[in-house]
C-alpha cells in the first residue's frame, strides 16, 4: 500500500542550488556513458566481479553527489538500484541482460529529466512516480523473480501495458493489385537512396516493416498501399539535396534549414502527379511535421497532420535515433530509441506512440525467447 500510495503523490523535483545542480547534472553526463559502456561489456550470468563492483561505484557515486548537490530527489532512485547490484556483487543474485537494460533505461531517463529543468522546462513526473516502486521491487525481487520484475518495469519505462499478442510479419509481400508495379518502382528508388551511405543499408524494410506493424495494431488502420508508398518515397527529394548537408554532422545553419525543407515537398510532388497516390503524397508532404507545430515545411499542429504523416514521422524518427545506438546491437538500439522517443512525446501523436511502444515491446519479448541481444 505504501508503494501504491508513493506512486499517486508528485515527485518534489526542487532545485536547491542551481549551481550544485549543474554541477550535478555535468557529473551524471560523464557517469552515463562509463555506465553504458560497462553493461554493453556485461552479459547474461556474467560473473566479471570487477565490472559489477565498477557498475555499484557508479550508483553510489550518483547518490553521494546527488546528496551532495542538494538534488534529494534522484536519491531514492539511485539507491534502489545500487541495492541491487550490491545484491549482484554479493552473488545473491545473477547479472542478467534484463538488468543492463533497466540500468541503461534509468540511466537515461535521469539525463533527460536533469536536461529538462536545466532547460526551464515543466517534467511529466508520471513516470517517475510509476519508477519508483518498480525499483524498489527489483532490489528485493528473488532469483526467479528477477527477470519478470525487470520486464515489468522496462514496459513501464517505454510506457507498454501488454505486450501484443499478434505475430509480427513482414507485410509488403502481400501489397498488390494495380498498384504493385509502382511501388516495385518507388522500392527501387529507396533503395538508390540507401547505397548512397553504408550505415542505411536495411532501413527501408526495417521502416516498412515497423510502419506496417504498428498499422495493423490502429483502430482504424491506413491503406498498406500508401503507407508502403509514403515509407518508400519519403527520403527520396534528399537525393536532389548536396550529400554533405544530408550527412552533416555538426549543427545546422539558417540555409541548410531552409534548403532542408524543401526535400518532403518534392518526393510529395512527385506521388501527387501519379493518379492514385494522393494519400502517400500527403502523408510524405507532412512527415517532418510535428504536433507541437515546430516541424516543417508548413509549422503544421496536431489534428492539421493527417494520420499517415504521424506514424510516417515515428517511424522515421525511431530509424534515426536507433541508428545512433546500434554499436550496442539490436535489443539495446530498440531500448534506446523508444526512450528518446517517449521523452520527446510533446512531437509525435500519442496513440501512435503507444503502439510503437507496443510493438517494440512485443520485439523484445521475441528476442527473449529466441534469445538475441
Amino acid at each position: 500500500m505504501e508503494n501504491a500510495a508513493m506512486a499517486t503523490q508528485p515527485v518534489l523535483l526542487e532545485v536547491v542550488d542551481p549551481i550544485a545542480f549543474q554541477d550535478f547534472r555535468d557529473a551524471v553526463s560523464d557517469y552515463a556513458p562509463q555506465l553504458e559502456q560497462l553493461v554493453c561489456q556485461l552479459g547474461d550470468g556474467s560473473r566479471d566481479a570487477d565490472k559489477i563492483a565498477q557498475l555499484f561505484r557508479i550508483l553510489h557515486s550518483i547518490k553521494g553527489d546527488a546528496s551532495l548537490c542538494q538534488v534529494h530527489f534522484v536519491i531514492p532512485y539511485v539507491h534502489a538500484l545500487e541495492t541491487l547490484l550490491d545484491r549482484i556483487r554479493q552473488n545473491e543474485l545473477n547479472y542478467q541482460d534484463a538488468v543492463g537494460d533497466v540500468l541503461l533505461l534509468v540511466s537515461d531517463q535521469l539525463v533527460m529529466l536533469l536536461d529538462e529543468i536545466a532547460n526551464d522546462e515543466m517534467p511529466d513526473d508520471r513516470l517517475l512516480r510509476a519508477l519508483l516502486p518498480g525499483l524498489e521491487k527489483l532490489a528485493e525481487a528473488g532469483p526467479n523473480e528477477l527477470p519478470q520484475a525487470c520486464a515489468k518495469l522496462v514496459g513501464t519505462v517505454m510506457g507498454a501495458t501488454t505486450p501484443m499478442q499478434a505475430s509480427l510479419t513482414v507485410a509488403a509481400s502481400g501489397l498488390g493489385g494495380h498498384l504493385f508495379a509502382d511501388l516495385q518502382f518507388f522500392r527501387s528508388l529507396a533503395m538508390q537512396f540507401e547505397q548512397r551511405v553504408p550505415a542505411f543499408a536495411g532501413r527501408t524494410e526495417r521502416n516498412l516493416t515497423l510502419a506496417l506493424d504498428i498499422n495493423r495494431l490502429a483502430a482504424k488502420p491506413l491503406s498498406m498501399e500508401q503507407l508502403a508508398a509514403a515509407v518508400y518515397m519519403h527520403d527520396i527529394g534528399m537525393l536532389l539535396l548536396p550529400e554533405a548537408l544530408w550527412l552533416k554532422a555538426g549543427r545546422l545553419t539558417e540555409e541548410d534549414r531552409r534548403q532542408m525543407a524543401s526535400h518532403p515537398g518534392w518526393a510529395g510532388g512527385l506521388l501527387e502527379r501519379m493518379p492514385g497516390w494522393e494519400e502517400a503524397a500527403r502523408m510524405v508532404l507532412q512527415h517532418h511535421e510535428s504536433q507541437d507545430g515546430s516541424g516543417y515545411p508548413d509549422g503544421l499542429k496536431g489534428a492539421e497532420i493527417c494520420e499517415g504523416a504521424c506514424l510516417l514521422s515515428l517511424v522515421d524518427a525511431f530509424e534515426s535515433v536507433t541508428l545512433k545506438h546500434v554499436q550496442q546491437g539490436p535489443r539495446r538500439a530498440m531500448l534506446r530509441g523508444v526512450a528518446e522517443l517517449n521523452a520527446s512525446e510533446r512531437q509525435f501523436h500519442p496513440v501512435w506512440l503507444q503502439l510503437l511502444n507496443q510493438v517494440v515491446r512485443a520485439r523484445l519479448e521475441m528476442r527473449n525467447v529466441v534469445g538475441g541481444r
